[in-house]
C-alpha cells in the first residue's frame, strides 16, 4: 500500500478521524494537503506530518461554499503540484428529534457533510481526469445504511454520500477514477468518551468484536481504498464497524 509520489488532500483533517487519516496516507509515502475549517489547528497537523519526511501543507477553507472548496483544491494542486487522491471526511452533527429540528439545523448539516463532499469532489475531478487517473474516498457512517433516532439530518447527509459516491464511480469510471466510501461504526473519540459509561456498555454490547472502533480503524481501510491494490474496486461502501451492522 504505498503511496509515494502521491498527493492527497483530506478534508476536516486537523483532528480525529480526518487527523489519523492524513497521518496514515503519510506514512505511506503520500503528499498531504490538510484543510480544516480551523487553519491553526490544519497548520499544527501539517507540521507534525512534514516531520514525517513528506510535504504537507495546511489549507483553510469551507468545503460548504463552492467558491472555498474551489480555492482549497486549488492550492493543494499549486503547492504540492498534483491531486491523486481526495478524502472527503469534513462533517458536523446537529442531532435533535426530527419535530424539535429546526430547518437552520437541517441545512448545516445537509450543506456540510453532503454538499461540502459534492463541492470538492467537482474541483478535484477537473484535474483528475485530466490526468486520467484519481482515488476519491468518502467518508459516510454506520447510521446512513441503518438510520438513527434524533440524527435525521446527519443520516440523510450520509445516505446522501453513498449515493453520490456511486453515481461519481459510473460517471468517472472511464477516466480511470474510483469512488468508494468507508462507513464507521462507533469510533472511539471525544464524542463517545464523554457518554456515560453505562451508555457505552450498552452500545459495545451491540457490536460483535465487543470495543468502539479507533480512528486508525478507519484510515487504514481509507489508506487501502487510495493504494494501487485497490484499482477494481469503485462505487462500493467498506463498513468499519466491528459487525455492529452487516
Amino acid at each position: 500500500m504505498q503511496l509515494k509520489g502521491k498527493t492527497a488532500l483530506v478534508t476536516g483533517g486537523a483532528q480525529g478521524i480526518g487527523k489519523s487519516i492524513a497521518v496514515f496516507l503519510a506514512r505511506s509515502g503520500a503528499d498531504v494537503a490538510v484543510s480544516d475549517i480551523n487553519e491553526a489547528l490544519a497548520a499544527e497537523t501539517a507540521k507534525e506530518i512534514a516531520a514525517m519526511g513528506v510535504r504537507a501543507v495546511a489549507i483553510g477553507g469551507n468545503v460548504a461554499d463552492g467558491a472555498s472548496a474551489q480555492a482549497m483544491v486549488d492550492k493543494a494542486v499549486l503547492e504540492l503540484g498534483r491531486l491523486d487522491i481526495l478524502v472527503n471526511n469534513a462533517g458536523i452533527t446537529r442531532d435533535n428529534l426530527i419535530m424539535r429540528m429546526k430547518e437552520e439545523e437541517w441545512d448545516l448539516v445537509l450543506d456540510v457533510n453532503l454538499k461540502g463532499a459534492f463541492n470538492c469532489t467537482k474541483a478535484a475531478l477537473k484535474y483528475m481526469s485530466k490526468a486520467k487517473s484519481g482515488r476519491i474516498i468518502n467518508i459516510a457512517s454506520i447510521v446512513g445504511a441503518m438510520g438513527n433516532a434524533g440524527q435525521a439530518n446527519y443520516v440523510a447527509s450520509k445516505a446522501g454520500l453513498i449515493g453520490l459516491t456511486k453515481t461519481i464511480a459510473r460517471e468517472y469510471s472511464s477516466r480511470n477514477i474510483t469512488a468508494n466510501a468507508v462507513a464507521p461504526g462507533f469510533i472511539d473519540t471525544a464524542m463517545t468518551q464523554a457518554l456515560p459509561e453505562k451508555v457505552r456498555e450498552e452500545l459495545m454490547k451491540q457490536i460483535p468484536l465487543g470495543r468502539l472502533g479507533s480512528a486508525d480503524d478507519v484510515a487504514a481501510a481509507v489508506r487501502f481504498l487510495a493504494s494501487d491494490g485497490a484499482a477494481y474496486i469503485t462505487g462500493q461502501v467498506v463498513h468499519v464497524n466491528g459487525g455492529m451492522y452487516m
